[in-house]
């Protein structure tokens, strides 16, 4: 005996054409239970049934049928397009800023030199005198800003020097290592050396220095400075007295308390001041057979910084 075939399931009924879409869904007409469902009819699982009507599960779900679901899905779609409709309008309208402002035409900057500047008005300040402008009496004759000899006293003639004047030979040839003074000075910028010399009584000798430096990039008159107050002090602080020179920062002067005999000669006691004042370093050098006194190598030293 041959099956009865299935029975297909009945179609939902459809919805009147002005049936408002917020009304419920009309009751479907009744299943016949002793038919067997049709376990194959597509069913999407994603469209939300409508709880406050009845559904047949064997029929198919109308997606066509305006549901409270189909009209979420909607209003998703429409933001969605507002969305992409602001970021072309963005893109357009940076595009059409771009367009514009390629259109015009540049800007033209300032320069950067002036070609000349327009003179102030008003007479110009005038330069200083010569007693005011440290560097006019730098600059000029170095040996007028000496000491000048006291009264009495009695001019040594010295074969090293020329007229007042020391060259850098010379002046390195009075250090014990000659040759390694004479690259350091190069580097230092050595300039020129300014002496005078002087006796007085039998045996009292003065000798002072002014060694310039061009000093352009190193502070070179407070380095020699530095190092003749080392050595000043070196090896003989036990019997070696050092007194600061008044307004002069760090210049300071130095009495020796014990004779010394250099290259055979008679043993000298002997004193020194060493002090700076912008590219000149001052040096002088005392020497007698009897002990020097502070007072005497102090108002030296403090007379000949104060014509620098």
């Amino acid at each position: 005996m041959e099956e009865e075939p299935a029975r297909p399931a009945a179609p939902a009924a459809p919805t009147p054409p002005d049936a408002p879409q917020t009304a419920a869904a009309p009751e479907p007409p009744p299943v016949d239970e002793a038919a067997p469902v049709d376990e194959a009819a597509p069913v999407d699982e994603a469209a939300p049934v409508d709880e406050a009507a009845p559904v047949d599960e064997a029929a198919p779900v109308d997606e066509a049928a305006p549901d409270a679901a189909a009209g979420g899905s909607r209003r998703r779609g429409r933001t969605t397009l507002l969305i992409a409709a602001a970021v072309l309008g963005l893109v357009a309208g940076t595009c059409t800023g771009v367009l514009v402002q390629a259109g015009r035409e540049p800007t033209k900057l300032p320069p950067l030199s002036q070609a000349a500047l327009t003179r102030g008005e008003g007479a110009a300040p005038k330069p200083l005198p010569a007693d005011q402008d440290r560097r006019v009496r730098t600059d000029g004759d170095l040996r007028e800003l000496l000491l000048k000899k006291p009264r009495g006293a009695r001019e040594i003639e010295w074969l090293d020097g020329v007229d007042g004047w020391m060259d850098l030979a010379t002046y390195v040839g009075t250090f014990g290592s000659p040759s390694e003074q004479f690259s350091e000075y190069v580097h230092d910028d050595f300039r020129r050396v300014a002496v005078t010399r002087w006796k007085t009584g039998a045996t009292r000798t003065v000798e002072i220095r002014l060694i310039q430096f061009h000093q352009e990039e190193v502070l070179s008159a407070l380095e020699g400075s530095d190092t003749g107050r080392h050595w000043a002090g070196w090896g003989r602080e036990d019997d070696t007295d050092r007194w600061p020179v008044p307004g002069t920062g760090d210049g300071e002067v130095f009495v020796h308390n014990r004779p010394e005999s250099v290259d055979g000669s008679p043993p000298l006691y002997s004193a020194e001041a060493h002090a700076w004042r912008g590219d000149i370093e001052m040096e002088i050098w005392m020497a007698d057979t009897e002990r020097i006194g502070k007072d005497q190598i102090m108002d030296l030293a403090r007379r000949q910084m104060e014509r620098l």
